[in-house]
């Protein structure tokens, strides 16, 4: 498999490594949007957020709050924007799991993820609630 995210995660391609517990790593990113933008992958390929085990869902969140923790302490920052592009039409641009977390400063013409997507749609909220209310 040639996935950038697979190599970093087995250390076969070097990057800045900011944090690591047995399954996550996390690291600077190296095209980073402010000072601090960090990316935590799974160390093996998984594809979507609903892909991940479940028996690491608690690693995840730890590595996740531990990494904005020490980038808050380091770089005296307290706002974060925090998401995931779960796939190809969200943005993703590396086929392997991996959420931002980009510190936020003031006046660093970013917007709130409110800004990301503008899709609307007659469908009243009702039948959006009873669709995936009653998906199996």
């Amino acid at each position: 498999m040639d996935c950038i995210f697979c190599k970093i995660g087995k250390k076969e391609i070097n990057s800045y490594v900011i944090n690591e517990t047995e399954n996550f790593l996390a690291f600077l990113d190296i095209n980073p949007l402010t000072p601090g933008h960090s990316i935590v992958i799974p160390k093996e390929h998984v594809v979507y957020f609903v892909d991940l085990d479940e028996k690491i869902g608690d690693e995840f969140v730890k590595i996740i709050k531990e990494t904005i923790i020490k980038i808050s302490k380091a770089l005296e920052v307290k706002d974060f924007t925090i998401g995931i592009n779960d796939g190809k039409l969200a943005g993703r641009a590396i086929d392997h799991l991996h959420i931002h977390i980009i510190p936020r400063y003031k006046e660093d013409k970013g917007g709130s993820i409110h800004s990301i997507v503008h899709y609307k749609t007659d469908e009243k909220l009702e039948s959006i609630y009873e669709k995936i209310k009653n998906a199996s």
